[in-house]
């Protein structure tokens, strides 16, 4: 580990490398790829990313919504996001991969994906101190200015992009204002204001700052799960407010995709089955649930009981192990296309919210 490591996080502005007593950053160890690996890796990203946006447009003109939990009372508003072409910054595919076999798809975390400060700025540090001769694949940083500058300039125009999380999460906050530090490179006014603090003036039919100043184009760093479940969700299909990520981003938020995508593409090499249902074969499967965060629901199992609502099931490939290790690859899909990776790594095999960031390396 680097000599005053934890000084050289903070001069970067990465504040939670320890959460609830436990390390979360942790270069006592780096994982290094090959330039064959990162190739693959990249490729497969841009592909399965192709395959979603084919699979949005069949949700879309299939009418499946209902399949995904999406209430009827937004079908229309997430079709009217796709038809606008609302563009999209960013989202993380988790992936099973062991260096040799195909990379395999666990689940895309489209919506509010985080790790992306970790991923893009703080391992890049991490390298130039530890082997500035050895690359990296991350071109995160360059790849959300070229987004901001080329599609989300265009969305937001003359107004001002309201940047918005919880309150409670020091981990959402920095990604938060990470991605408006980007913004303000690209040119565009912004502003930070707390999902709680978000108010709704009845009078204008608009939602509000804490100045009450007009809130018209906004990124939100919370689940559109929930957010279209919120006393307010209704004044969104009127207000006129457009949000990133943008509506149609629901679609892909919910692991009802898996067993959807499998269906489209089946035994695709960078897929593990799933289904619906759990198939009876035998086999392991892991439950998971349409909407869960940090492993949230999830269990293995070869066997299930009566099934419960909104879960699929996905055949169960355990992670490499490294010492104990299990880690998982992060690869991030910005203004679509694949830009780098991060690997969360922990002792089990479910990777959860306290699961440690480990930085890689390749040449």
């Amino acid at each position: 580990m680097r000599e005053n490591w934890k000084e050289k996080l903070e001069g970067v502005g990465f504040h939670f490398y320890e959460m609830e007593g436990l390390p979360y950053w942790d270069e006592s160890a780096y994982y290094e790829f090959t330039l064959d690996q990162v190739e693959k890796l990249e490729a497969v990203t841009n592909e399965l990313y192709e395959m979603c946006i084919e699979l949005v447009e069949h949700v879309i003109k299939e009418d499946l919504f209902a399949a995904l939990a999406i209430p009827e009372s937004f079908h229309d508003y997430v079709r009217r996001s796709w038809d606008a072409d609302e563009p999209s910054i960013y989202g993380r595919f988790d992936f099973w991969y062991d260096g040799n076999s195909e990379p395999k798809l666990l689940e895309f975390n489209a919506d509010t994906p985080t790790a992306l400060f970790e991923a893009s700025v703080v391992q890049y540090y991490w390298l130039q101190d530890f082997d500035g001769r050895k690359d990296q694949f991350n071109s995160l940083h360059e790849g959300l200015l070229d987004v901001m500058k080329e599609g989300i300039k265009d969305f937001v125009g003359p107004q001002v992009l309201y940047f918005a999380c919880a309150k409670d999460s020091l981990e959402d906050y920095t990604t938060v204002e990470y991605l408006r530090d980007v913004a303000i490179q690209a040119g565009m006014q912004t502003a930070h204001i707390f999902i709680d603090d978000v108010g709704y003036d009845s009078g204008s039919g608009r939602f509000v700052d804490l100045s009450d100043g007009g809130i018209n184009r906004m990124f939100k760093l919370y689940p559109w799960e929930w957010l279209i479940r919120e006393p307010f969700a209704e004044q969104l299909l009127t207000s006129g407010i457009r949000l990133l990520e943008p509506a149609w981003k629901m679609v892909l938020s919910n692991k009802a995709i898996l067993p959807l995508l499998w269906e489209m593409y089946p035994a695709h090499k960078n897929l593990l089955p799933a289904y619906f249902r759990p198939p009876g074969n035998g086999r392991h499967y892991v439950q998971k649930p349409f909407f869960s965060r940090e492993g949230e629901g999830i269990y293995i199992s070869d066997r299930f009981g009566r099934t419960p609502s909104e879960v699929i099931f996905q055949e169960y490939r355990e992670l490499p192990s490294y010492d104990g290790n299990y880690p998982v690859v992060g690869s991030w899909i910005i203004g679509g296309e694949a830009r780098g990776m991060g690997i969360r790594e922990d002792t089990t095999t479910i990777t959860n919210n306290l699961s440690r960031f480990v930085p890689h390396l390749f040449g």
